[in-house]
């Protein structure tokens, strides 16, 4: 991959917040010390019961507070922020995450590079564990046993995973991709409420004709399911 940024084409971060206001303000202090130049943040408040994040449009620069009434689930949480996005990419960030401040560049330049590329996604590491891997991506699903596989999981990262590699599905909690497959294969299926819609999305963009990559520069630390609880 070039390492050399021509451009810096908008990106929209989303990310839908429940109940877990001092969990998405660490996200969004984690946002500021971002070194891509050129990207929004839609904070979506899910139907939240408590917490408070009414100020975040003041406190954070090029951040945007949109309300749901109601708890819409995953999908119907990011998909009410699609209107308003305005960047050629979409990325859905869990706001129980934190991120690498050098992790934007890498994978909006592979989109740029790579045309035939839909949908790309970090390596994913624990966040109390900051050393071990979360995802490094998936194998597909078996037509018999519907299993697969994830690639690195609860593994020490020694390098073993920095090749940029073709992936069955991206992880739903950091995935970029293009915004006019919003047009194209649709918006995120709102019927599973939880769970699942980012592994519909990527097979509608596999279907088509799009490939999705793990770009291995690009690294994110997860907490965890905050919303449903670790071990839900």
């Amino acid at each position: 991959m070039s390492t050399a940024r021509r451009v810096h084409p908008l990106v929209s971060i989303v990310s839908v917040n429940w109940n877990e206001e001092g969990v998405t303000r660490l996200m969004l202090d984690s946002l500021r010390e971002v070194s891509y130049p050129s990207f929004e943040t839609l904070v979506v408040d899910n139907g939240s019961t408590k917490g408070n994040l009414d100020n975040v449009s003041s406190l954070y620069s090029r951040t945007r507070l949109i309300r749901s009434e109601e708890n819409l689930g995953f999908a119907g949480g990011n998909n009410l922020a699609f209107p308003y996005a305005q960047g050629k990419y979409i990325l859905l960030l869990n706001n129980d995450t934190e991120v690498d401040p050098d992790f934007l560049g890498p994978m909006v330049d592979y989109l740029e590079e790579h045309p035939s590329v839909g949908i790309v996604c970090p390596k994913l590491f624990f966040f109390d564990q900051p050393d071990t891997l979360q995802f490094a991506g998936a194998t597909a699903f078996h037509p018999l046993t519907v299993r697969n596989r994830k690639l690195g999981y609860q593994v020490k990262d020694e390098g073993q995973f920095d090749q940029v590699r073709e992936i069955a599905f991206a992880n739903g909690a950091c995935m970029l991709f293009r915004a006019n497959l919003l047009e194209e294969v649709g918006p995120l299926y709102e019927g599973y409420f939880l769970y699942y819609e980012e592994l519909d999305f990527c097979e509608k963009v596999k279907r088509a004709g799009y490939k999705i990559q793990m770009v291995p520069e690009s690294k994110i630390f997860h907490k965890v399911s905050f919303s449903t609880g670790r071990n839900s």
